[in-house]
C-alpha cells in the first residue's frame, strides 16, 4: 500500500458528512477574515453570521446519523472550525470596524482578546467532555462562542453600531466566554428556527434591509445580548440574596 492510498484511507474512516458541514462553517469564517482585510464590513459580518448555522447543523447531522467517533475527529475539527469562524474572523471584523477609534492599539488588544479566549474557551470544552461527556448535554460552562458572532455581526449590520460600545460588549462577551457561568443550551426547535430565520433575514441584499429598517439584525442583537447578560446576573442576584439571608 503506497502512501497516498493510505492517507485516502483514513480521511475516509475519520470524516464524515457532519465534518463536511463543519468545513463549511470554517470556509466562511475565513472567508469573512477575507473580506475584513478588503474592507468589505458588510459582507464579513454576512459570513461569520451564516457560519453559526452550519455551525449549529453539523451537530444536529451528527445527532440525526447516529454518528460513532471513537476517536474524537469530529469534536477537533468542529473546534478548529470555530476558532477561525468565531475567534479570528469577529476579531477580525472588529479590528477593520474600529481602525478610527481614538485610543491606539486598544481595538487590537480587544481583537487579540477575543481570539485568545475563544481558543482557551474551546480547549476547556473538550477537556470538560472528555473527563465528563454528559456534562454539555443541557448547559455550557462559560459563554458559548458563537455569541461572538451573533453579537458582532448583526450590532454591525444593525445600523446602529458604535466603535466604542462594540469594544466594550466585545471585551465582555470575551471574559465571559471563559468564565464559569452555566449557560443553558437552547434545544427549543421553534426558537432555533426563529434564530435561523433572524440570521437569514440579517444576510439579505443591503437593499432589502434597508427597507425594513435592519429589524432582523436588531432582533438578532437584542436577543442575543439578553441572553449574554442574564445568565450573570441571575448568579449575582442569587449570590446576593444567599448573602442577605445569612446576615
Amino acid at each position: 500500500m503506497n502512501k497516498g492510498s493510505f492517507i485516502k484511507m483514513l480521511l475516509k474512516d475519520y470524516m464524515a458528512l457532519p465534518d463536511l458541514i463543519s468545513l463549511i462553517n470554517a470556509s466562511f469564517g475565513f472567508l469573512a477574515i477575507i473580506m475584513a482585510a478588503r474592507g468589505d464590513l458588510v459582507l464579513a459580518a454576512k459570513f461569520i453570521l451564516l457560519a453559526v448555522i452550519f455551525d449549529s447543523l453539523d451537530g444536529y447531522v451528527a445527532r440525526k446519523t447516529k454518528r460513532v467517533d471513537h476517536v474524537g475527529f469530529g469534536k477537533n475539527i468542529d473546534s478548529l472550525s470555530d476558532v477561525i469562524s468565531f475567534g479570528v474572523a469577529p476579531g477580525m471584523l472588529l479590528y477593520s470596524a474600529s481602525t478610527s477609534y481614538s485610543i491606539p492599539y486598544i481595538n487590537i488588544l480587544v481583537a487579540l482578546l477575543v481570539v485568545l479566549c475563544g481558543i482557551i474557551r474551546l480547549s476547556r470544552f473538550n477537556v470538560l467532555s472528555d473527563s465528563s461527556p454528559s456534562l454539555g448535554r443541557d448547559k455550557f460552562i462559560g459563554l458559548p462562542i458563537p455569541s461572538t458572532a451573533l453579537i458582532l455581526g448583526s450590532f454591525y449590520l444593525s445600523n446602529i453600531f458604535t466603535i466604542e460600545l462594540s469594544l466594550v460588549i466585545m471585551g465582555v462577551v470575551s471574559i465571559l466566554m471563559v468564565s464559569t457561568f452555566e449557560y443553558p443550551k437552547i434545544k427549543n426547535p421553534i426558537l432555533l428556527l426563529i434564530g435561523g430565520f433572524l440570521i437569514i433575514l440579517t444576510c439579505l441584499p443591503q437593499s432589502i434591509s434597508s427597507v425594513i429598517f435592519n429589524l432582523p439584525a436588531k432582533f438578532l442583537f437584542i436577543i442575543t445580548l439578553l441572553y449574554l447578560i442574564t445568565v450573570p446576573f441571575m448568579h449575582l442576584y442569587a449570590k446576593l440574596r444567599r448573602s442577605g439571608q445569612k446576615c
